[in-house]
């Protein structure tokens, strides 16, 4: 008696298809790429304000000058570039009226030139030309603004930075390059809409456009005449509506620093 034989192995399974794992895979692939888009769209979005404290190196004049006097203040009130390598600024020193310190300032090896201004506040007033420091080619490179106004005193800058998460970061690498005993003695981070509550609607429409234009970027994008045309409202009603976010933004950043006396004083001096 002769019969067929047959095979008994363990059943198989069911082979998958290479086209539906791949389409497994490239949806997990995509859902992976929307996360990281979505993390980066909100890191973009997020505004850091920090005040820091740095040791200012030997090659930069305030540095050895506020240590050989540490019972003085010094405040960078204003910043203007002079040409790629030199700038120019008023500075407000504490104690003895202005022309007290010329002499001495200007023997450094990084100034220009050094003009006593007035006495204000407590203190004297001086416009001093100098040597572009490492620090201005480095926000030149971000193409941001210095953040005033900067203070020192023995030696250290009480440095407040405003910078969105991704510059935060590389302004952060900046610093302890410079300093790494580094101290970050604040730290705030938010959405940018959070910190700007005092905007009213039309103000935010008014930032974005001019934000996404390239309004505030060095060198600008777009002039205002054109912003004015983008948003549909005249030149001179752009320009107020601006000048008026600009000191909204400021005062929300700006809240709180401390040493805000020469401020006021300086102001007074010029009205």
């Amino acid at each position: 008696m002769t019969g067929r034989s047959t095979s008994h192995g363990p059943p198989q399974r069911p082979r998958k298809s290479p086209q539906g794992r791949g389409s497994r895979d490239r949806a997990a692939t995509q859902a992976r790429l929307r996360a990281l888009q979505q993390r980066t769209s909100t890191e973009a979005e997020t505004i850091v304000l920090a005040s820091a404290r740095i040791r200012v190196p030997d090659t930069v004049w305030v540095g050895p000058f506020t240590r050989r006097h540490p019972d003085l203040r010094v405040e960078y009130l204003s910043f203007s570039e002079l040409d790629a390598d030199h700038s120019v600024s008023d500075l407000w020193i504490s104690g003895p009226p202005a022309g007290a310190w010329s002499d001495e300032i200007s023997r450094f090896p990084d100034i220009l030139r050094v003009e006593a201004l007035a006495e204000v506040g407590g203190g004297g007033l001086y416009r001093i030309a100098y040597r572009n420091p490492p620090v201005v080619y480095f926000y030149r490179q971000l193409g941001i603004p210095l953040p005033l106004p900067i203070w020192m005193q023995s030696g250290t800058a009480a440095w407040e930075v405003v910078a969105r998460g991704a510059e935060f970061r590389r302004i952060l690498d900046f610093g302890r390059s410079v300093d790494p005993n580094l101290r970050i003695i604040s730290l705030r981070r938010g959405p940018l809409q959070s910190r700007i509550p005092a905007l009213s609607p039309a103000q935010h429409r008014i930032l974005d456009v001019a934000m996404s234009a390239g309004y505030f970027e060095v060198p600008r994008k777009i002039g205002l005449t054109d912003l004015a045309r983008r948003i549909g409202r005249s030149r001179s009603a752009v320009s107020s509506a601006i000048a008026v976010i600009e000191e909204k933004l400021l005062d929300s950043a700006f809240s709180g620093t401390a040493f805000r006396g020469p401020r006021r004083s300086y102001a007074g001096a010029r009205a």
